[in-house]
């Protein structure tokens, strides 16, 4: 992980000029430009609340809009990063073949592009806590620090999965289907809170719910996602019991997923 970090530095212009590039290639291309990453969260959020008018989800004090932007926040970066990071290698097929940088670089140009996006979605948050009349508090200085964490639980996704999509490129459709899937086992539609109270409070599942909100907590996502939500509108910070099982898995798979991609990386330019 060392040789890790030390390519990231190394090759840090080569990561900034090939983000730049994609992000002004993208939007250039694109007849609505950046609006598509204003509109997307926003359209999410707005069918969110319209299906929570019929079922019915208690979020407390904080509007259930603002809730669910929050959620949405660091889970559409998360997935779209890795969806992304998973195709970057065969999508940089071209320069593979003609130069060599360590492929590394090509997963972590595809996540600083979707932290662009994740920049604007502040903007309009900040806009709605406005509107609710939701003031920041101290613990806001949590957020960087989550985002972090879900850099690198994107990387362990991207890492592995970009080095396998570039001998089954299946990969790289499927994964963004299981991830739609994913969604529905984060809270980002519900607040962790009502998952705490189903299972270890009312014991839904029986003599497993103790077990099954343990396997629910070794999601990186929940914990990312209720932290986050926390220090921005709950004035908490991050719930140690909530965000450590999926830090460790995540910090345990890290170089797993990192030294597999090394060694994948070797037959790349054969196999593109």
């Amino acid at each position: 992980m060392l040789r890790a970090v030390t390519n990231i530095y190394t090759y840090r212009e080569l990561i900034v000029t090939l983000a730049l590039t994609d992000i002004a290639t993208r939007y250039k291309q694109a007849y609505l430009g950046v609006v598509w990453a204003i509109l997307k969260p926003l359209a999410l959020m707005l069918i969110f609340t319209l299906v929570r008018s019929f079922v019915g989800i208690d979020t407390g004090d904080i509007p259930y809009p603002v809730m669910v932007f929050a959620a949405l926040m660091p889970w559409i970066f998360f997935q779209e990063s890795a969806s992304q990071g998973v195709n970057s290698v065969v999508a940089k097929a071209a320069l593979i073949r003609k130069i060599y940088f360590p492929r590394e670089v090509l997963p972590l140009v595809a996540m600083s592009t979707k932290l662009v996006e994740l920049g604007i979605s502040v903007v309009i948050l900040v806009g709605l806590m406005a509107w609710y009349r939701i003031a920041p508090t101290a613990t806001i200085w949590w957020a960087p620090l989550i985002i972090s964490y879900a850099m690198i639980a994107t990387l362990v996704v991207s890492l592995f999965g970009s080095a396998v999509n570039v001998y089954y490129r299946d990969m790289g459709q499927a994964l963004p289907v299981m991830l739609s899937l994913f969604m529905y086992a984060s809270p980002v539609i519900y607040p962790l809170a009502l998952v705490k109270e189903k299972l270890l409070e009312q014991q839904a599942a029986g003599e497993w719910s103790n077990i099954f909100y343990t396997i629910y907590t070794l999601n990186p996502l929940a914990g990312i996602i209720d932290s986050f939500q926390g220090c921005l509108l709950r004035n908490e910070v991050p719930d140690i019991s909530v965000i450590l099982p999926g830090l460790l898995v995540t910090l345990i798979l890290l170089p797993l997923s990192y030294l597999y991609f090394k060694r994948a990386e070797a037959y790349f330019a054969d196999v593109i």
